[in-house]
């Protein structure tokens, strides 16, 4: 595959993740369109550096995997502990148990 077919890739997962966080109220699929966005700006990172020959952009993107699996298990807490104070995962119901 070229560079720039993988990078038509990145961006329509990329747009897919942005589509999914502008247009969703359930906080998992939230949750799962900010993981699509990471893995098409890791997609990009790898492509880019696998074209110019480099490995640093490998292993840039592994401990970037490493980091996102955390703070996607920290925000899926998160929400299963909302979800069962207030009996909802719709983030327009949540924001009513600031304060």
């Amino acid at each position: 595959m070229s560079l720039a077919s993988v990078l038509l890739v990145a961006f329509a997962v990329f747009a897919i993740g942005l589509y999914g966080v502008l247009a969703r109220r359930h906080a998992i699929a939230v949750l799962l369109s900010i993981e699509l966005m990471f893995n098409a700006v890791n997609l990009t990172i790898v492509a880019l550096s696998w074209s110019r020959g480099l490995l640093s952009g490998v292993v840039l993107v592994l401990f970037a995997i490493a980091i996102t699996v955390a703070e996607i298990a920290v925000g899926l807490s998160l929400v299963l502990l909302a979800a069962r104070r207030a009996k909802t995962v719709v983030l327009d119901e949540l924001s009513e148990l600031r304060g």
